[in-house]
């Protein structure tokens, strides 16, 4: 369900100014429109290896989809570039504020 909330954003993004903008541009949008989409709330679900590696497939193919590219190294050398850290990164650092903020509460 998120997936298809997150890639109808993402096309939605492409569709208004896909071939108008920069990579730039299109990166900070996918980084404050779409990446939400994806991630709201999971910060508190313990989530498995596999569903962790579909959110990275998720925001890698909107990178191949943007830089035009099949290689993985290509794309990850790009989300480098840009300060795009994969959605299992940014999930593992929220979950760890999570529990230690929970942790504080009790």
């Amino acid at each position: 369900m998120i997936f298809r909330i997150f890639y109808r954003a993402a096309n939605g993004i492409f569709g208004k100014v896909g071939l108008f903008a920069s990579e730039e541009v299109m990166v900070q949008l996918l980084l404050h429109k779409c990446i939400p989409i994806l991630l709201y709330e999971l910060e508190v679900c313990a989530l498995n290896k596999s569903s962790l590696q579909s959110l990275d497939f998720t925001v890698n193919r909107f990178f191949m989809k943007l830089f035009r590219t099949s290689d993985i190294l290509i794309v990850h050398e790009c989300q480098s570039f840009f300060g795009v850290e994969q959605p299992s990164v940014t999930l593992s650092k929220r979950f760890d504020k999570f529990v230690q903020k929970y942790a504080m509460n009790i």
